[in-house]
């Protein structure tokens, strides 16, 4: 059989860092660049090969960054472009690339772009920006922003309502026009001269949006732009793109993530984290995780994109909440089901991507309303409250559903603020800091951190978990995930239990006594049953 000769991010764990809670240097409350250099030693005992950034570029950080005044500057609460140039090279070092976020469907509304463009219709950067002509009072169409509210605002300057899908404070761009798709590759250049390893693309779905059709996401321009850009952009280097894609199906990521490398190298999908909503309603609607649905959407992707396309794989991610308190169980049996849920995620096809404290099993927290800090999450709030909604239900969602779940601070040690911070940080601790930190982590020989690492070693080491065949197994079981990944010489079995009891299960008596790559019991069970949240893969080799 042909030796496929893989791209370096094929074989990759890919780690997240939300900057501004993940170390602070100089004691502002606010993590910064120069953290995350001082804690690269961690992240390269850990085995990562990337860092996705979430953005630090210049914003009045309306929404934590996502509204970017200057691509092509820090903001300072972060640090300075020189920071940041030591990060990249720091990081090559330790043969970890820098993977920037970039958003290309809006910028702030103190982009100097968006400045001029306000001024008057006849400013050369006024079509930069989606403006439709109206009346004061009377909105160009029904289209709301995912913040809550009409995605129109009126300027009185120009007698027309502007675009935006997300805060009032992010116009979006009109990427109709060529001029200003040549400013955003010019930028993109700039960074890849810099030396990044990729990009991370913020709901690049939306760039073809035809508002007058009432279409936002996967717009009929979106392929053809997706396509310009890589052409001047990423296909001049040898670097990792992924789209993030609300909107994507298989078929449609077969085409972002084509191999021919006309588009991206892969898409972040939602479909299996919207499972647990009630359909057709917002994700605040909460309904019990539909688990035989949850492995079908797995099923689906995995199969569909073989030898197609490529998966990200992803349980958590700023936006989302805890992996461990949505998917397991964050009291008694929160070390097996983290580790659990890294089994059934990193046995798959695809590149993984680990979210800063994903590797120490941190929990969602329950805070007063008042300590949040997320604009959806207190914006749902005072709308659900004004409607008539029960404190205690909305209350429920903001405790499940919301992002600041992801966003508390990482938590180092036992010490005041988790170690995070010297000052008062930005968002409060995690009370559970003391129990649950990297320091005890690294201490701990059995902890969930040094399970992550065996995943990301034999993601290097079993070329299986790259190449193999998916085949889902147990379909109708309610209580366990199982799969195989097949190649030509091996076959590995994935056995995961997502409860907290024990429960029997049946498969063939050949995989009784065979090799068992990983396993988050220490002591052997017996073949046939599966502890609490029990996990393992073994694997059988057919030799040469």
């Amino acid at each position: 059989m042909e030796k496929v000769t893989r791209k370096w991010w094929e074989t990759s764990v890919i780690y997240q860092i939300y900057p501004r809670s993940f170390y602070d240097s100089n004691g502002d409350g606010i993590g910064d660049i120069q953290g995350i250099i001082r804690k690269l030693d961690y992240l390269e005992k850990l085995g990562i090969d990337a860092i996705w950034l979430s953005p630090v570029y210049k914003s009045p950080q309306d929404d934590n960054g996502y509204d970017i005044s200057d691509y092509q500057d820090i903001d300072p609460i972060f640090g300075n472009i020189q920071d940041m140039e030591e990060l990249i090279q720091k990081a090559k070092e330790k043969n970890i690339r820098i993977i920037m976020d970039l958003v290309l469907n809006h910028t702030s509304d103190e982009h100097p772009w968006f400045m001029e463009a306000r001024k008057s219709k006849d400013n050369p950067y006024h079509d930069y920006y989606v403006w439709r002509d109206g009346v004061e009072g009377v909105y160009p169409n029904e289209l709301k922003s995912a913040f809550c509210g009409p995605a129109w605002e009126w300027v009185p300057e120009c007698q027309q309502y502007y675009l935006h899908q997300f805060s009032v404070k992010q116009p979006d761009l009109n990427w109709e026009n060529p001029r200003l798709r040549q400013e955003i590759y010019k930028m993109i250049n700039w960074w890849m001269e810099k030396g990044v390893g990729g990009f991370r693309l913020d709901v690049i779905d939306l760039i073809g949006k035809e508002p007058d059709k009432m279409v936002m996401a996967e717009g009929k321009m979106l392929h053809p732009y997706l396509k310009e850009m890589s052409r001047e952009t990423f296909q001049k280097g040898d670097l990792v793109t992924v789209g993030e894609a609300w909107s994507a199906t298989p078929e449609r990521a077969m085409l972002y993530s084509n191999p021919d490398g006309s588009e991206l190298s892969m898409v972040f999908q939602f479909e299996h984290m919207v499972l647990d909503q009630v359909p057709g309603k917002e994700k605040w609607d909460l309904r019990e995780l539909p688990f035989l649905e949850f492995k079908q959407v797995f099923e689906k992707w995995q199969t569909a994109l073989y030898n197609k396309g490529w998966n990200s794989l992803f349980l958590n991610n700023h936006d989302l909440p805890r992996a461990v308190s949505r998917f397991g169980d964050d009291g008694k049996y929160r070390i097996e089901s983290a580790k659990m849920l890294a089994t059934c995620l990193h046995g798959m096809q695809g590149t993984p991507y680990i979210y800063q404290g994903e590797e120490l099993g941190m929990t969602n927290v329950q805070f007063d309303i008042q300590e949040y800090r997320d604009i959806e999450l207190l914006n749902m709030y005072k709308e659900r409250i004004e409607q008539g909604y029960k404190e205690e239900d909305v209350m429920r969602s903001v405790y499940v559903k919301g992002r600041d779940n992801a966003r508390t601070p990482m938590q180092w040690n036992e010490g005041p603020n988790a170690g995070f911070t010297e000052g008062t940080p930005w968002i409060r601790c995690n009370p559970n800091y003391t129990m649950i930190n990297a320091e005890e982590a690294l201490i701990d020989q059995d902890s969930i951190f040094y399970y992550y690492q065996k995943l990301i070693r034999l993601r290097k080491t079993e070329p299986i978990l790259t190449e193999g065949k998916f085949q889902l197994l147990l379909k109708d079981d309610p209580c366990i995930f199982a799969y195989t990944r097949t190649t030509e010489r091996e076959q590995l079995l994935v056995l995961c239990n997502f409860k907290g009891q024990e429960v029997p299960y049946e498969l063939p008596d050949t995989w009784n006594g065979q090799e068992v790559l990983i396993s988050n019991y220490a002591e052997e069970g017996t073949f046939g049953t599966l502890r609490p949240f029990e996990a393992k893969m073994i694997i059988i080799r057919k030799g040469e």
